[in-house]
């Protein structure tokens, strides 16, 4: 027992003695501390790349009826399908309203990139410095300045510059829609005269063959009262402003053409006769004149359908071959053609994508808008015409006399506001006289009782001064 206890002795000496030594060897390690989870450092976050401003293109559109207005939106956003963030927003504008609604826009800043307008309104825009003359310009060049007809080039520039306003869309010719076979059974000569209309007048009321010879136009608030009687003030060399640019409506010739004018009253309906009420009395075989533009070609086919629902059918189902077409009037002082053209208007500081969208409005998209009402939009690119006529089967209704004089009728229009000595300043005058229905006014007027052609015509003169030109 005393043996195995001095072994073991030994035993737990030697294990310390070791133990001493192993650490008299070197410095003693601190404990080691647990492993800590490695740290990863957090992943940069890219910055958000910021979304495209988005750009809206502000389109005002004189065309405002609800089946024209949803093929422009279709045109839209075809247009901007493959330009991401780009929108085009179309407001539909008065056109009689529509140029003293941009003047008023833009001292808010509030001024479209692009607008749809008649010719008459660019002069007055122009003189205000509210069109980018550069930018019509350069979409002209990228359609093709050749294709373009010249008398629409010609009716949107200007006179001093030979600069184009805005770019020409498309436009119609007014004349004087007669049935023929009414005229022929009563021996007249087609209406092209001021003795020939007035002889129809007279003719036509004795013999009651229709109720009444024409519709006289009168109504106060649209433009169709003044289109009339323009074209036969400039059949009587009557223009609102004479060669010194002054105001010139209480001349013979203004008072002559006034009072032909309220004289076939006689045998018209009464006033007030609006546009529609008019070509609904030559559709229901109630008179044998119509003053009208080529919009009414499908009309006098198919009939019409008016803003109350109502329908307006052709009173004869060959009502288009039985009618006539004089495009001229000839009176005393010369013979006038009336017509319009309309524009795309291209504003100050407008979007540069306003260019694109005239542009595909005129080549991608132009028979599309020509399709709206293609006999009230005639082409202004020569090498649209054979499509254009290929739009309706209602052309074939017509002569191709007639389709001539229509496709032509560019050569022949005569306005106010195009006589070649006026400058920027009276021309925008007379837009102003047309936007402000100066014209229809007097009209009604003298047909109410109120005024005579010379108390009228006063009136007129005493409104032009006060307008300017400025």
């Amino acid at each position: 027992m005393h043996c195995f206890h001095r072994q073991m002795l030994f035993a737990v000496l030697v294990l310390v003695l070791g133990g001493s030594l192993v650490a008299a060897c070197g410095p003693q390690r601190p404990a080691a501390a647990p492993a800590a989870s490695p740290t990863v450092a957090p992943t940069p976050t890219a910055p958000p790349v910021p979304s495209p401003a988005p750009v809206v293109i502000d389109f005002w559109s004189t065309e405002r009826q609800p089946a024209r207005l949803a093929v422009y939106e279709e045109l839209a956003a075809r247009f901007t399908a493959n330009r991401p963030g780009v929108r085009v927003r179309i407001t539909p504008v008065d056109e009689a309203t529509a140029g003293l609604e941009l003047v008023a826009a833009a001292p808010a800043g509030n001024l479209p990139d692009l607008a749809r307008l008649g010719m008459e309104r660019l002069p007055r825009l122009a003189a205000a410095g509210l069109l980018d003359e550069d930018a019509a310009a350069a979409v002209i060049d990228t359609v093709g300045r050749a294709d373009f007809r010249p008398g629409p080039l010609r009716m949107v520039s200007s006179p001093e510059t030979g600069r184009a306003w805005a770019v020409p869309l498309d436009g119609w010719l007014q004349a004087i829609w007669y049935r023929r076979d009414v005229f022929e059974s009563a021996g007249l000569a087609t209406p092209v005269t001021w003795e020939q209309i007035d002889a129809a007048c007279d003719a036509l009321a004795e013999s009651r063959a229709v109720p009444f010879a024409l519709g006289l136009p009168s109504d106060p608030t649209g433009n169709y009262t003044h289109q009339v009687f323009e074209q036969i003030a400039i059949s009587n060399n009557a223009w609102p402003f004479d060669a010194e640019r002054k105001p010139s409506f209480s001349t013979p010739e203004m008072v002559e053409a006034l009072r032909f004018y309220v004289g076939l009253a006689r045998c018209a309906p009464p006033p007030v006769v609006s546009v529609a009420q008019a070509a609904d009395h030559y559709l229901r075989g109630e008179s044998a004149m119509l003053f009208y533009s080529t919009y009414v070609m499908d009309d006098l086919v198919d009939g019409v359908e008016r803003a109350d629902g109502s329908i307006v059918l052709p009173a004869a189902p060959d009502l288009a071959q039985r009618t006539g077409f004089a495009s001229g009037i000839a009176g005393p002082g010369g013979t006038a053609a009336y017509g319009q053209v309309v524009a795309l208007a291209i504003l100050r500081d407008a979007d540069p994508l306003a260019q694109e969208f005239a542009r595909f409005l005129l080549t991608d998209a132009y028979l599309e808008v020509l399709a709206l009402a293609p006999f009230g939009k005639i082409p202004v690119l020569e090498s649209a015409t054979d499509d254009w006529l290929a739009l309706s089967p209602v052309f074939a209704n017509y002569s191709p006399a007639t389709l001539g004089h229509i496709i032509n009728g560019y050569d022949t229009m005569r306005r106010w506001v195009l006589h070649p000595q006026y400058d920027n300043d009276t021309r925008a005058a007379i837009g102003e006289i047309e936007n402000r229905l100066l014209i229809p006014q007097a009209i009604i007027r003298i047909l109410s009782g109120e005024m005579t052609p010379e108390i009228a015509a006063g009136w007129l003169q005493a409104q032009a001064e006060a307008l300017g030109p400025r």
